[in-house]
């Protein structure tokens, strides 16, 4: 261990590892809860128009994308509350029109003979590619993610509960349903180094299920899936090492085995939970009606 934290470009990706491991989770609960696991998965196809656009322009491809995803999320929440039933069609043109026209950006790129390991780094995740610039925008991006989504639990709670409820005790839905959104396409943005674009959905969703196994309570289940999210990360930038294989696989791969271990446990657990919650059941029963006697005794 001493050895692989020798190396500056491990630093950097274990770092950004561990932001990715808390933000991802943190936001992909809101996702989950309200029964839109794949959203991430749809940014992601997106984010490679911002991507290319980086590319095409010189700029910084992360910031690019990040805007694509903000206004992409932004839409995409707008014709989800509409509720259009061909809202689904345009969502579905929105994803793959984007991941088309971020390819057809990048092949027109100055640098369009040198992208092809580049656009690997940001579909798949690479180590190498977390420099120093990407390690600070996703610190800042990360730290906002967190604050918002930890910060406004109990209203984010309530709008992925039930909108109708929330609207009549006077919770802004829809600047929270936003909210939600834009964290969605900014986390995107945040895990695309290390995950990469096409894996990023695995890690706002898989910790969250694997925790909801074993946990019973909104609050519980979003800080065990971060502590899910955070060693499966953690270790898949480890096993990528030295292993000599891409990062978001290793993750995606480590999360869909904590999945795995935690279904095994959650039956036992269950059944436990159930013999614990009927003897309490029998004993109040028992309290509450007289025993034979007990007017004598008194």
């Amino acid at each position: 261990m001493s050895d692989l934290l020798s190396y500056d470009f491990m630093q950097r990706a274990l770092l950004a590892a561990l932001l990715v491991g808390i933000t991802a989770p943190a936001v992909g609960i809101y996702l989950v809860q309200r029964r839109q696991a794949l959203m991430g998965d749809g940014i992601g196809h997106v984010a490679l128009t911002g991507v290319g656009l980086g590319l095409l322009f010189q700029t910084d491809p992360v910031w690019m994308a990040v805007v694509v995803c903000v206004v992409a999320a932004v839409i995409m929440e707008l014709v989800r509350s509409r509720g259009n039933q061909r809202g689904d069609i345009a969502l579905a043109m929105l994803f793959y029109g984007g991941m088309a026209c971020g390819r057809l950006l990048i092949s027109k790129s100055p640098a369009a003979s040198g992208t092809g390991g580049s656009l690997d780094s940001y579909l798949w995740g690479s180590i190498l590619a977390v420099d120093n610039g990407d390690l600070i925008t996703i610190s800042v991006l990360g730290a906002v993610v967190i604050a918002v989504s930890l910060g406004l639990r109990r209203q984010l709670f309530a709008v992925c509960q039930d909108e109708e409820f929330a609207k009549v005790t006077g919770v802004p839905v829809r600047l929270l349903n936003l909210s939600i959104a834009v964290m969605a396409a900014v986390t995107v943005t945040v895990a695309m180094r290390v995950v990469g674009l096409l894996l990023v959905s695995a890690m706002m969703v898989v910790p969250v299920v694997a925790a909801q196994l074993l946990t019973r309570s909104f609050r519980a289940t979003q800080l065990l899936s971060i502590v899910i999210g955070v060693l499966v990360s953690l270790g898949g930038v480890v096993t990528s090492y030295q292993a000599d294989v891409p990062p978001g696989s290793a993750i995606v791969l480590l999360a869909i085995a904590c999945f795995a271990v935690f279904s095994l446990l959650a039956a036992p657990l269950a059944r436990r939970r159930h013999r614990a919650a009927a003897a309490e059941g029998a004993e109040e029963g028992s309290v509450g009606q007289p025993t034979a006697g007990a007017g004598l005794a008194q």
